[in-house]
């Protein structure tokens, strides 16, 4: 028989076990994502391919993982103090969507480890010792725009054989990216016969600034550089093209899809689940150092027909050929 004072202290055992067993186990990792864009209807795709990535190796938002997002909202300059403060924050990894940021982690912290994503170069950036053996505490997914540069103008001057004058659009606040698209593109340009101007873009309104221009200089074709901003405005940049009846080459299908004319590129959300996966398994123990820096195999050439057809050019059959998708 048990005694009232002994049930009384077998129940308060009950009740505290359970919230013992609930304090030790251990906390939901924490995952920081900084981008120098905003987390816009352009992000979503990019942002539901990094969470599939992260499905992938077994995490979940709000189930296992938790995220905090730090958005510069296309200001640059904002990237070091959001860096920081995920520092203080003490996540365990940290997601540098782009160039900007992934420089801004890399100084906020040589032991939290960050995967990146960047068209540019990361061994040149200082990102990473190597591609094959990153070292340190950062890794991520390189989708090699520099080296396209070439190619994508080779393509556009395929498809307007008679062109002559070609409108580069850039984002100096992005620098380094701007200053090696302006390098690739003069050079390529050179070895064709093109001549080059410069057209430069920092926010919403000088895009519009820009292609006002065309009414006074009427270039042949529009370059579009890579760019996070570029790509948050996809919209805006195609219309502007068609509006002007301007051949334009992209740097991704998403502009393709969104009514661009054409472009040459890597698959962007494809990178940004493998970002996912790497992350996943960063948060399951590997370790950056250990983790090759990832370089597309295949690129994408992308040509929407039905834009080719309201510009009013024909897209020769051997181009239309070699595409790998034509969006009729």
């Amino acid at each position: 028989m048990i005694r009232r004072r002994d049930f009384i202290t077998l129940l308060g055992a009950a009740v505290a076990w359970p919230l013992a067993a609930r304090a030790q186990q251990p906390a939901m990792p924490v995952v920081g994502l900084l981008h120098s864009t905003s987390n816009d209807v352009a992000f979503s795709g990019r942002l539901r391919t990094f969470h599939q990535g992260l499905r992938e190796t077994g995490f979940v938002e709000g189930e296992n993982v938790q995220i905090v997002y730090r958005f510069a909202e296309h200001q640059i300059d904002r990237l070091p103090a959001l860096a920081a403060d995920l520092v203080r924050r003490k996540v365990a990894v940290i997601v540098a969507g782009a160039t900007p940021a992934a420089l801004a982690a890399k100084m906020a912290s040589t032991t939290i480890p960050i995967v990146f994503t960047s068209g540019e170069d990361p061994v040149g950036l200082g990102l990473v010792a190597s591609i094959a053996r990153p070292g340190g505490n950062v890794t991520g997914i390189n989708w090699l725009a520099d080296e396209l540069v070439a190619k994508r103008l080779e393509l556009l001057r395929e498809l307007v054989p008679g062109a002559t004058r070609v409108a580069l659009l850039v984002e100096p606040n992005n620098a380094r990216v701007t200053e090696t698209t302006v390098r690739e593109v003069e050079a390529a340009a050179r070895s064709m016969g093109l001549q080059i101007r410069l057209l430069a873009a920092n926010t919403s309104r000088e895009i519009d600034a820009a292609f006002a221009t065309f009414v006074r200089d009427q270039p042949d074709a529009l370059f579009v550089g890579s760019s996070a901003l570029f790509n948050s405005r996809r919209v805006q940049l195609v219309h502007g093209a068609t509006h002007h009846r301007i051949p334009a080459t992209y740097s991704g299908r998403e502009y393709v899809e969104a009514g661009g004319l054409m472009s040459y590129g890597a698959n962007l959300p494809d990178a940004w689940r493998q970002v996912g996966t790497y992350t996943g398994r960063i948060l399951k123990g590997a370790k950056p150092a250990d983790l090759p820096v990832v370089q597309p195999s295949k690129f994408e050439f992308v040509i929407n027909h039905q834009t080719a057809r309201l510009l009013g050019f024909t897209v020769p059959p051997p181009l239309l050929a070699r595409a790998d998708e034509v969006i009729e």
